[in-house]
């Protein structure tokens, strides 16, 4: 467990800014900060990062949060390993009690996987570093490719012995589950139960996440082991924690310098990547001999847009790539290529040549993607209508996929001039594309949507934000477009601080009719904002039972209130704030915004951050001469003003009920029951009166 004071110190020195910043590009947009989202396909900036408020937010998909939260969602961590995470960032020291085995039992699956591969990535670096057979193969295999020591051990390179099942007895040694081992992929139970390891006799490369968490292990074979072996890399399998389409190698290392340089270049193997380090380019990243996805995209757009892809110069392997390159162009990213002489690859090409040798090469020979592609079919095509008819094809199909107009209509113009051909064919040829791309668009959104209208089913409240409720179904594009249209001058940039985050569940958007009940939640939620805001602060005044006076704070005033009229909060969610914050009233320098906007329970993180800074109150406003005073300054006048509206809510409601009772053609007919509702109507409409009162006059606490 984290001691409170611990948590503490982490909450103070986690900046919103500075975590989130490890993961995504920001870029300054006026008081904040804009950048793609991490959590969802974002191909136009729209995740919202304030400095001030120390929170984030995205406009298309809704994720935001504090630093914790964000950390939680990004990495997949429980609230108290996000504290973890964090305080290792900076560096602050965590003093807990051990576990016990029932609370290590409890830990998620996922956890403890991540556990396993850290232990194994030890592992790994100590059989290469401190046993024989480890020096003499393992790291004798990197130097002699040529890396240095330095390198080896900053991507945490290591060895698994050549022996049947040494892993599997050293995992079994240190305790860990047998089952959690085998779903790491780091051991193999065969058909007749017996278990061997994966990477035996292999050299170890660890895939890290782009925060440096080890998620899998690539292996590969000895060179003077490779004559009649069809697989020389072995990796790890896909499992809760790794999917390789989701995964760059190098990435963790690779990502300030991708975002220093504007530029990222993509390779295909690890020693590829090794190699450029070496030579001094660490903006490189790897697909680790998988096919470029779109996720893979996506992660390294997050640092930059600008890619460069180095070929090795193999011509069925350029011709191969030439899906992931629209892919890189669909994402709107700009692309250039880079063909290595004589075969080589980056690996065997940081061998021949210096480090300064190496860069100027880099520098010097990145071609842009559609004369290196026009290049490369020309030659096939060499004089051949049909070839030429192709290749002019093939080219209009890469320049269908560019989403921006303006840079589509540049690429167009010079295609024209590289294949002479005339501007208006090419610019036809990619408008009939772009129509075929919409049409197959959307029929596969009216496919996958028929079932839902045939039943006549509805979108769940909090559900897809891409389906309108009143004017039917919307794509996320579509809704993304008109999200755009409707911003004010200056984007995204421009909307109110009561955006950051979504409204509560259950709450019916501003301007459209509500139930009584509604408007009763509506109504405590302003008394929950204020119990968020300014819980722990003192109001006033007041006597109690012994008639001496105290101090009465926000909490003490709205619980003691309802308390005296046996009333309690509808939303369950409102509930258990005034719960909680009445428990925690007396710890030592609690503070209910802090308190709640890091919650451990999301959903009350994430509403209590809508209700901080939702239509935040200015500290001065000059209006004609009048200074109205801050909001913490006229506690003792709002909140009870908050609390009568709350009330008449509550008494509108009930008289609303009697009404609809006595209208009752059943009740009319049973005197008894008449009366009684009679009587409650009159005392519920003179408690009505009452209310109307004091909401009129101007009440104020002694303060």
């Amino acid at each position: 467990m984290i001691d409170r004071a611990t948590v503490d110190r982490i909450l103070d020195a986690a900046n919103i800014v500075d975590v989130v910043s490890d993961f995504v590009t920001l870029k300054r947009a006026g008081a904040n900060l804009k950048g793609l989202c991490p959590f969802h396909d974002d191909r136009t900036p729209s995740f919202m990062v304030s400095p001030s408020k120390n929170i984030c937010k995205c406009f298309a998909c809704g994720e935001g949060g504090t630093p914790v939260h964000f950390i939680m969602k990004h990495e997949q961590l429980s609230y108290p390993d996000a504290l973890r995470y964090l305080a290792k960032k900076y560096h602050i020291e965590i003093k807990e009690r051990e576990q016990t085995d029932e609370e290590k039992a409890e830990q998620s699956e996922r956890e403890s996987l991540f556990v396993v591969n850290e232990w194994a990535n030890e592992w790994f670096q100590k059989q290469m570093n401190d046993t024989v057979d480890g020096r003499a193969v393992g790291l004798a295999y990197f130097r002699q490719r040529g890396f240095r020591d330095d390198l080896i051990k900053k991507f945490q390179l290591g060895f698994c012995p050549d022996k049947y099942d040494a892993q599997w007895q050293a995992a079994k040694a240190e305790g860990f589950n047998e089952d959690y081992i085998l779903k790491t992929g780091l051991c193999i139970r065969n058909e007749q139960g017996k278990t061997y390891d994966r990477f035996r006799n292999r050299v170890i490369f660890p895939i890290h996440t782009i925060s440096g968490k080890v998620v899998g292990f690539g292996g590969r074979v000895l060179d003077s082991r490779t004559k009649g072996v069809s697989i020389k890399y072995q990796n790890s399998p896909e499992s809760v924690i790794y999917s390789k389409k989701r995964e760059l190698y190098g990435l963790f290392f690779a990502k300030k310098a991708i975002v220093k340089e504007d530029l990222c270049y993509l390779v295909e193997g690890y020693t590829d990547v090794m190699a450029m380090h070496q030579q001094g380019v660490e903006n490189v990243v790897a697909s680790s001999g998988t096919a470029l996805t779109h996720e893979q995209i996506r992660l390294i757009h997050r640092f930059t847009e600008n890619i460069t892809v180095i070929y090795d110069g193999d011509a069925a392997g350029i011709k191969a790539s030439q899906r992931g390159i629209d892919m890189i162009l669909a994402e709107g990213m700009n692309v250039k290529l880079l063909l290595l002489p004589d075969g080589d690859d980056p690996d065997s090409f940081a061998r021949k040549h210096s480090a300064t040798e190496y860069q100027q090469y880099l520098a010097e020979h990145q071609v842009d993607f559609i004369r290196f592609k026009t290049d490369l079919l020309l030659q096939e095509a060499q004089g051949d209508p049909i070839k030429l008819s192709r290749l002019v094809n093939n080219i209009v199909e890469s320049l269908a996929v560019i989403p921006d107009e303006i840079t589509r209509t540049f690429y167009i113009k010079e295609t024209s001039q590289m294949l002479n051909l005339e501007e208006r064919i090419i610019t036809s040829a990619v408008v009939k594309v772009r129509k075929k791309m919409r049409e197959r668009a959307a029929s596969e959104r009216a496919s996958s949507e028929r079932p839902a209208s045939t039943e006549g089913e509805s979108t769940p409240q909090g559900g897809d934000t891409g389906i309108a409720s009143a004017e039917g179904h919307k794509s996320p594009a579509q809704g993304e477009e008109e999200r755009h249209a409707i911003t004010p001058a200056g984007g995204v940039d421009e909307l109110p601080d009561s955006a950051f985050l979504p409204t509560l569940p259950g709450e019916m958007p501003a301007g459209r009719s509500t139930s009584s009940e509604e408007h009763i939640i509506q109504t405590e939620r302003l008394l929950v904002q204020m119990l968020v805001r300014h819980g722990e602060k003192v109001m006033g005044d007041a006597e109690d039972e012994q008639g001496e006076t105290r101090p009465l704070s926000v909490i003490d005033y709205i619980y003691y209130t309802l308390q005296d009229d046996n009333l309690q909060f509808r939303h369950p969610l409102h509930q258990r704030i005034l719960q909680e914050a009445v428990q925690h009233a007396s710890d030592e320098d609690f503070r209910c915004t802090r308190y709640f906007e890091n919650h451990p329970d999301e959903t009350i993180s994430t509403l209590a951050i809508d209700l901080a800074h939702d239509k935040e109150t200015l500290s001065k406003v000059h209006s004609k001469g009048i200074t109205i005073p801050p909001e913490e300054e006229r506690l003792g006048e709002l909140l009870p003003h908050l609390m009568i509206d709350y009330k008449l809510a509550i008494v509108d409601e009930c008289l609303r009920h009697i009404q609809q009772e006595l209208r009752n053609p059943e009740v009319l007919k049973n005197k008894a029951q008449l009366q009684r509702l009679l009587k409650e109507f009159q005392e519920t409409k003179e408690a009505q009166k009452e209310l109307g009162r004091q909401a009129g006059d101007r009440v104020l606490m002694k303060s």
